[in-house]
C-alpha cells in the first residue's frame, strides 16, 4: 500500500486523525511506531553527504521520523505550506526569530505576550545582537502602522495575548506588515488550529506550543512553526540543526497521539470556558473577567471575526479581594488544580501577583492581581461547583 495523503479536500477533524499517520511497512500496525534511534543508515558512498542537512535522515538533530510525521500534520491543520517541530514552544519562537532576524533589523511586538518573548524582545536580542525592537499594544491596527519603521523586518502577535486575552485583529496588522515589507508572525496557542488559523488571514507564520491544547494532556514539551518552506529551511539548518533545538521521538509521538483528539477537546473546551465566563462576569465578588467570548471583551467583534468555532478555553478574573484572600480562594479549590501551563484535560489555575514586571503593559483593571485560568474538560456542573464552593469557603460568596 502506497503512503495515504489527506488534503484540504478533507475535513479538519479527519485530517487530526490521519494526516501524518500510515501503516508501518515493516509491522503492518495501523499506527507508525516511536523511532528512538539517533542514527539512520548511511548510503554506499556517504563522502559527498551534507552534514548539516535536513533533506535525509542521517542523524536525529538533522529531523527525526516521528518528528517529519507530526510537522506532515501540523501544516495540514494551519493550512501551512511547511512546519518545523522544535524542542518546546520558547525552542520555535527563539528558532524563528534567531533565524529570520539579523543586527540592525527593527521588530514590532506585542505588549502582552509569553513572558519569553518579553525576555528575547525587550532584552536579549536587542542587548546581544543590536536587533531594535517596539512594544506595542496591537488591539489597536494604528498603533501598528506609528511604530513600523524602514528597517522594520517582522511584526510579531500574540492574540489571544497571554495572560490578558487581549486580541489583535490579524486580517488588518498582515495588510500593514505586507505594505510595508515586513512579516508576520503569530503565536497561535491559545486559540489552537481548531479555532483560528493566521495563515489563512494573511500571516507568514503561525507558532504554537505543542505543549498546551495541541498536546492536550500534560505530558509532553513541542513548538512548531508553520509557513512557507522557503523560510522554514532556513530555520531547519539554523535553529534545528545548528542550535540543536530538536524534539525528542518521544515527545513528538505523544504530541501526535494527542492531536488526534485536538477538535473533540476543544469544542468542549470553548464551550465550558464560555459557560465560566459568563457564571463569573454576573457575580458581586469578582472584579473582571478577560474573555474574548464575552459581549463585554474589547476585543469581541475581532475575536469574532477570526475565531471562527469557539473563543478557547483559557480566561482572567479577579476578585473582589486582596492578595491573601486570592490564595486562600485556591487552596479551597478541588477539582481545578493550582499549575501553570495550561491546554490540559485538567482545569488549571494560577494566581499572578502585583509584582509582575510587565503590569505597566496590562489593562488597569488588572493591576490588583488576578487568575488566569485554563478550563478544562471536565463536566461543567463541576468546575463551576468547584469555583462556587471555594468562593463560599473564602467568604465571598
Amino acid at each position: 500500500m502506497g503512503k495515504r495523503t489527506y488534503g484540504k479536500e478533507y475535513g479538519f477533524q479527519t485530517r487530526a486523525v490521519h494526516t501524518g499517520n500510515d501503516v508501518d511497512g515493516e509491522t503492518g500496525a495501523i499506527k507508525r511506531p516511536i523511532t528512538v534511534g539517533n542514527s539512520y543508515e548511511l548510503p554506499y558512498d556517504p563522502s559527498d553527504l551534507n552534514w548539516s542537512s535536513a533533506g535525509k535522515s542521517l542523524y536525529t538533530r538533522n529531523g527525526g521520523s516521528n518528528q517529519k510525521y507530526l510537522q506532515e500534520k501540523l501544516a495540514s491543520l494551519e493550512n501551512g505550506e511547511d512546519c518545523v517541530v522544535l524542542a518546546s514552544g520558547v525552542a520555535a519562537l527563539s528558532g524563528l526569530f534567531f533565524a529570520l532576524l539579523k543586527s540592525g533589523d527593527h521588530v514590532i511586538f506585542s505588549s502582552v505576550t509569553y513572558i519569553a518573548v518579553y525576555r528575547l524582545f525587550n532584552e536579549l536580542l536587542n542587548n546581544k545582537f543590536n536587533i531594535e525592537t517596539t512594544i506595542v499594544d496591537t488591539t489597536d491596527p494604528g498603533n501598528v502602522k506609528k511604530a513600523i519603521k524602514p528597517n522594520t523586518k517582522l511584526i510579531h502577535i500574540e492574540t489571544p495575548g497571554n495572560p490578558t486575552l487581549m486580541i489583535s485583529d490579524i486580517a488588518e496588522i498582515a495588510k500593514i506588515a505586507h505594505k510595508n515589507n515586513a512579516l508576520l508572525s503569530v503565536d497561535n496557542t491559545f486559540a489552537s488550529p481548531f479555532n483560528q488559523r493566521p495563515i489563512d488571514i494573511g500571516a507568514d507564520f503561525v507558532i504554537e506550543s505543542l505543549t498546551k491544547y495541541i498536546n492536550g494532556h500534560g505530558d509532553a514539551l513541542g513548538g512548531a512553526i508553520i509557513g512557507k518552506t522557503e523560510y522554514l529551511d532556513i530555520i531547519r539548518q539554523q535553529s534545528q540543526i545548528n542550535l540543536g533545538g530538536i524534539i525528542s521521538p518521544f515527545n513528538a509521538w505523544l504530541i501526535m497521539r494527542g492531536s488526534v483528539t485536538l477538535p473533540l477537546r476543544m469544542r468542549q473546551h470553548n464551550q465550558n470556558a464560555q459557560q465560566v465566563a459568563e457564571y463569573l462576569e454576573k457575580l458581586d465578588c469578582v472584579r473582571f473577567v478577560a474573555y474574548p467570548g464575552l459581549a463585554s471583551h474589547k476585543g469581541h467583534a475581532a475575536a469574532k471575526k477570526q475565531m471562527v468555532p469557539g473563543f478557547g478555553g483559557v480566561l482572567s478574573f479577579g476578585l473582589k479581594a486582596d492578595h491573601d484572600t486570592h490564595n486562600r480562594f485556591v487552596s479551597y479549590l478541588k477539582v481545578i488544580t493550582s499549575a501553570v501551563s495550561l491546554g490540559h484535560d485538567e482545569s488549571l489555575i494560577v494566581f499572578l501577583g502585583e509584582n509582575d514586571e510587565r503590569q505597566y503593559l496590562y489593562p488597569e483593571e488588572f493591576h490588583g492581581g488576578f487568575f488566569r485560568f485554563s478550563v478544562g474538560i471536565e463536566d461543567i456542573e463541576d468546575i463551576i461547583g468547584d469555583i462556587e464552593q471555594a468562593l463560599e469557603k473564602t467568604g465571598l460568596l
